[in-house]
């Protein structure tokens, strides 16, 4: 996979996150905060853990050192940063993304073709960066397929992310 690969794909992940985010800001706090039983319990619960998961791996990926220590601090750091009561609409996670945003469309542009096959640690195994990178942006996808059935317990018709759909409407912007 390439740099120009990499940075697709995480044009596509904003992409697809922006369409999650606008359908979940119709809805009421209280739809917004439901508690509708799924992987996590509500839709704001699953866009946190889809941005929190975006923001934890993008704090690996830059820093210097990768000791127990630091993700052990790393993982506490998240869940204050990322805890619900802190997002209690649609718009306050949205604030939140377009911040983690800008930072990751920073990290995306420095990294070189030779830095995405910088070998990482990931639990017992050494991975290359832009694996890591892919399974970001898989990760956010399995769970925006999740708010979308949140989305249909609602009533509310969720939107469509399938990577063809972004690719044409990238297209059409052209």
């Amino acid at each position: 996979m390439t740099k120009d690969d990499i940075q697709l794909l995480y044009e596509y992940d904003r992409w697809a996150n922006g369409k999650v985010l606008d359908a979940a800001a119709i809805l009421s706090t209280e739809d917004f905060t439901r508690n509708l039983g799924g992987g996590f319990p509500s839709i704001r619960d699953t866009l946190l853990h889809i941005i929190a998961g975006e923001w934890i791996w993008l704090q690996y990926w830059k820093a210097e050192t990768l000791d127990m220590k630091f993700v052990a601090d790393l993982e506490q750091q998240r869940d204050r940063l990322f805890h619900g009561e802190q997002f209690p609409t649609a718009t306050t996670v949205r604030d939140k993304w377009r911040e983690i945003e800008r930072e990751q469309v920073a990290f995306v542009a420095s990294t070189s073709e030779e830095a995405l096959y910088r070998m990482l640690p990931e639990r017992t195994v050494w991975v290359p960066l832009v694996q890591l990178m892919q399974h970001v942006a898989n990760h956010s996808t399995y769970h925006r397929g999740q708010v979308a059935l949140m989305m249909r317990q609602l009533g509310v018709p969720a939107v469509p992310t399938d990577f063809h759909v972004f690719l044409a409407d990238r297209q059409a912007q052209k």
